[in-house]
């Protein structure tokens, strides 16, 4: 789990996956390394694949950065809050998108158990809310303070676990969502202090 998957081909068994996975499975990847860690430095995930132990080659996937990320993290930071990103993903390629749109801190290389253990580990030092939007997202959606599930295009049982869901793939929900929270919680502070008020004068 996390590394990758393998299965029979024409009696043949083949590979897919990460590095360590690779490695674990004592599959010599030769030059391929210096080319997935050049590709992991552009911020892309180097899949490697083999058949019947040999390596055959690498493919490089990326998420693209949404244009408004940055922008998003920027108004995060404004409002006081500090950002991390948990991922599975290479720590290379996690280093290189994480400059790209300011996120303060990186775990990468997390398996998908392991996100709920570092959303706890998190909670630890503040009040933590969680973005995600897949089936491994899902225990550490719970596990936040607050899980917010980002996107159209969200798994059932992340917004299943989350506190909120936001229908839209755009970033700057997420500092919205913070400044509605605010707004909502001085409405109800004002109403409660307006009954106290009022029942007072009453009595």
């Amino acid at each position: 789990p996390g590394h990758g998957l393998s299965g029979q081909l024409n009696g043949k068994t083949a590979m897919g996956g990460n590095l360590k996975l690779m490695e674990e499975q004592n599959i010599p990847v030769g030059t391929l390394a210096q080319q997935g860690e050049r590709l992991a430095g552009e911020g892309k995930t180097p899949l490697y694949f083999a058949l019947d132990g040999k390596a055959l080659g690498i493919i490089a996937v990326a998420d693209q950065i949404k244009p408004d990320s940055a922008h998003a993290i920027a108004r995060l930071h404004a409002l006081g809050i500090q950002t991390a990103l948990v991922t599975g993903d290479h720590p290379r390629t996690a280093q290189a998108v994480a400059k790209q749109v300011g996120i303060d801190q990186v775990r990468a290389g997390v398996l998908p158990a392991d996100k709920a253990a570092e959303v706890q580990r998190l909670s630890q030092t503040g009040t933590v809310a969680m973005v995600g939007d897949g089936i491994n997202d899902a225990p550490a959606l719970a596990y936040a303070d607050v899980g917010i599930s980002m996107g159209s295009k969200s798994t059932d049982i992340a917004m299943e676990t989350s506190d909120v869901i936001i229908n839209r793939d755009d970033p700057m929900m997420i500092p919205a969502l913070r400044r509605l929270s605010r707004a909502t919680m001085r409405i109800v502070h004002q109403n409660f202090a307006l009954v106290i008020a009022i029942n007072s004068v009453g009595l």
